[in-house]
């Protein structure tokens, strides 16, 4: 059995936190705040009308907001209610339950492989520590031959940014671009943030 994932340990110690983090995005973008920065920049990269996976969706701003652009957008994320949330507030995504580190949209009815995975919003911090290869394994497993997967979360979140490369590394991941922010600054030793842009080895 996999170790359950951090978010889902603070949905057991506080069963309102998923609905608090529902409203918290509801009130922001009710008060006109800016909540595409991911979602643009995979816009940028990705070809018209491509297939893209929304890793760790939460209540499906980045996915909704690219299966608006015209994307082909399939949203998981292991909290149902964050999952209900996003097929309430965003139309167009398959959104889906799962829990990333046993990740096989394959058995799902989804054959695909993806051009863009995007995994925002700390995602890779939440997951249970024991299972961040594995996950980052599912991703690559997932993805297409010349596709590339777009990750991103900060520092200080008990992950440190070496041992995420190395975990890539053997996830079959190799670097094309590491940005210090969504908005495509570049990457630094001393960054607090990390968007890395990885391609199949």
């Amino acid at each position: 059995m996999v170790e359950q994932s951090l978010w889902m340990q603070k949905v057991a110690a506080d069963p309102g936190h998923s609905q608090w983090y529902i409203e918290r995005f509801r009130a922001m973008a009710r008060a006109g705040d800016d909540l595409d920065g991911e979602a643009r920049m995979i816009d940028a990269m990705a070809p018209r009308g491509a297939r893209i996976l929304d890793a760790g969706c939460g209540p499906g701003r980045v996915g909704g907001r690219l299966a608006a652009l015209g994307h082909q957008v399939v949203g998981v994320d292991v909290d149902p209610e964050l999952i209900a949330a996003a097929a309430q507030d965003h139309r167009g995504p398959r959104w889906l339950v799962a829990d990333l580190a046993e990740l096989d949209l394959p058995a799902r009815g989804i054959s695909d492989r993806f051009d863009v995975i995007v995994s925002a919003g700390n995602v890779m911090t939440f997951v249970a520590p024991s299972t961040r290869g594995q996950v980052l394994a599912r991703l690559r497993a997932h993805l297409d031959t010349d596709g590339r997967a777009v990750i991103g979360f900060g520092a200080g979140r008990d992950y440190e940014f070496a041992a995420f490369f190395a975990d890539a590394a053997a996830a079959g991941f190799t670097p094309d671009l590491l940005l210090s922010t969504w908005d495509l600054r570049p990457f630094s030793d001393d960054a607090d943030f990390l968007v890395a842009v990885l391609r199949p080895a």
